[in-house]
């Protein structure tokens, strides 16, 4: 059975191919565009999935979309008839939910046939129930508590409940307006991150500072005694004016959510040249620290309602590595399992998940165990485009690259990595990755002056041979989707400075030779040599979506300093 899985006309968008249960290939129309967090209909994501896939159209048995315009309808139309001054950018939110609709049109026009092909194909899913699906479904937990959170979708901004075998039972929601991805997204544009997706630089903000503004925070939302929670209307636009979500340029833009009362609360608003201060730090510490409470009020709530030892949770807010590394330390869970795209783009496979699985009742197939479902290229493509470019290369068999690249690092190099197939998610895990040695201190300094040249408060993540997590870190666990941030043991951190954060930790990703040999070998090559299990790796690219083609790595090599480029078995050096 073959399932096509699409997340359409909203940020992320994407696309994957399910056979019988297994994700066989998955992408996002980013990585195609090159347009940061593309929001339209993905279709080269989705001629990409069958060209890999090596399927065509007839073999297909389903489509699922995760989005269901028909769920909440009731709600969006109370809200919106009792909040007149949002009438206008309620239309603009109908008009996306019209092409979400339009779904068969537009894969018609994409195969030249007729919209008759899919009727009886398409089922929509609604976004939150994508969300845990790309969860659950993926893990190897038999029962769990689930949770998905986010800004908001389908009029939901959170879902509780619980998954046993292949069912999934919803328990409790909060819907739009109340949401606390809206609260996280707002305390960003306050510090003058305007684009969508930036909440991760408040992450790596928030440990330069104090939570002095938590008392603050407080008065935006309140829990309930139910295990969940309310927004302040009073401090918010959206409840009542409403604020403009535009995605018809692609790339996603939303209007500030913050009014003059928040800006009264706190102070004024930082623009975005503007200097980063003490303050500021706090204030993002303080964003960090209200998001914490919440989501500890939810899943101890969540613990208590269920009493399951498993926890699987999804959604732009389980983004937040740094939640996730104190989840189990702050609550009753045991056992944590976060999905590679946990954020918009793992609706596809979500989707796509909760048809065979809940809809079909079809026996779950294994746990999602890697996240290396995208474009892949050969030695002889790779050197074709390399002699149509006339670039000097070295082709090299596998311990002798191996042995090269690990001296490369140990010289103080900066090597682009492309290997395998590319990552499905916002992080690279070592397919498409910048690598440099953890030693230096210079490390930061180094790759934003030779190609990343972002903010000096983002932090480097380590990637670590599973086995030696507890010589390293203070938690023992598994972080192959490097979705969890971590303490670093204190005698640790002066030999590993250039991935130690200002606040001791590492957002982590645990290597195994069954997921990714290659970059296993090449990582063991490196402790060998000097003894430290582990590499400074960062995502291939600079200031775009991560390279998906040799050309846009190739590229991204001749505009930067980089010092070697390896793809494949090919090596580039200056």
């Amino acid at each position: 059975m073959y399932i096509l899985g699409i997340n359409a006309y909203h940020g992320d968008a994407s696309a994957c191919i399910l056979k019988d249960g297994i994700v066989i290939v998955a992408t996002e129309e980013e990585r195609f565009r090159r347009i940061k967090h593309w929001a339209g209909f993905p279709s080269e994501s989705i001629k990409f999935c069958f060209t890999e896939s090596g399927i065509n159209l007839h073999d297909l048995d389903y489509i699922t979309v995760s989005r269901d315009p028909k769920a909440n309808f009731f709600r969006k139309l109370k809200y919106t008839l009792t909040n007149i001054k949002s009438i206008r950018h309620s239309i603009d939110r109908f008009s996306n939910t019209r092409k979400v609709m339009s779904i068969k049109k537009d894969l018609a026009n994409l195969f030249n046939v007729s919209e008759n092909n899919f009727n009886r194909k398409l089922i929509n899913v609604e976004h939150h129930k994508s969300h845990i699906a790309s969860s659950f479904f993926a893990s190897d937990f038999k029962d769990s508590a689930v949770l998905s959170i986010d800004g908001f979708g389908d009029f939901s901004s959170t879902m509780i409940g619980y998954g046993s075998g292949n069912k999934l039972t919803i328990i409790k929601s909060i819907n739009y307006p109340h949401s606390l991805g809206i609260l996280y997204t707002a305390a960003t544009q306050f510090l003058g991150f305007s684009n969508y997706g930036d909440e991760y630089k408040v992450m790596g903000l928030s440990s330069y500072g104090k939570p002095n503004f938590l008392n603050d925070f407080r008065k935006l939302i309140s829990f309930t005694n139910d295990g969940l929670f309310k927004l302040s209307k009073k401090y918010f636009k959206h409840f009542d004016s409403g604020v403009d979500m535009n995605w018809n340029s692609g790339f996603p833009v939303i209007q500030n959510l913050y009014n003059d009362n928040w800006q009264k609360l706190f102070f004024k608003s930082r623009i975005k040249s503007e200097k980063i201060t003490q303050v500021h730090m706090d204030f993002a510490a303080s964003a960090q620290a209200i998001t914490e409470e919440v989501i500890f009020h939810i899943l101890n709530q969540l613990h208590s309602d269920t009493k399951l030892d498993n926890l699987c949770i999804s959604g732009g807010v389980a983004q937040n590595s740094v939640i996730n590394g104190k989840i189990l330390s702050n609550t009753a869970f045991k056992n944590l399992f976060i999905p590679p795209a946990a954020h918009d783009a793992g609706t596809s496979i979500g989707s796509a998940l909760y048809l065979y699985n809940h809809i079909l009742n079809n026996e779950r197939s294994s746990q999602q165990d890697n996240a290396y479902f995208g474009s892949r290229f050969t030695n002889k493509e790779i050197i074709s485009i390399l002699k149509k470019r006339s670039i000097l290369y070295t082709q090299l068999d596998d311990p002798q690259l191996i042995l090269k690249v690990s001296n490369k690092i140990i010289k103080g190099g900066v090597v682009g990595w492309f290997q395998g197939r590319a990552e499905f998610g916002p992080r690279a895990l070592g397919h498409r990755s910048i690598l440099v040695d953890p030693r230096r201190k210079d490390a930061q300094e180094l790759l934003n002056k030779k190609i990343k040249r972002r903010e000096s408060f983002r932090p480097f993540a380590p990637s670590i041979l599973e086995d030696y997590v507890d010589d390293y870190f203070k938690q023992n666990d598994r972080s192959p989707f490097m979705e969890k941030v971590f303490l670093i043991k204190e005698e640790k951190r002066e030999l590993i400075p250039a991935v130690t954060h200002v606040d001791g930790t590492g957002r982590l990703q645990t290597v195994n030779a069954n997921s990714s040999p290659k970059y296993f070998r090449l990582i063991k090559s490196f402790q060998q040599k000097t003894g430290i299990p582990m590499l400074l790796n960062t995502s291939f690219n600079e200031n775009e979506p991560i390279v998906n083609h040799p050309e846009e790595a190739l590229d991204c090599f001749l505009r930067t300093k980089m010092d070697m480029l390896v793809m494949e078995n090919i090596i580039i050096e200056r």
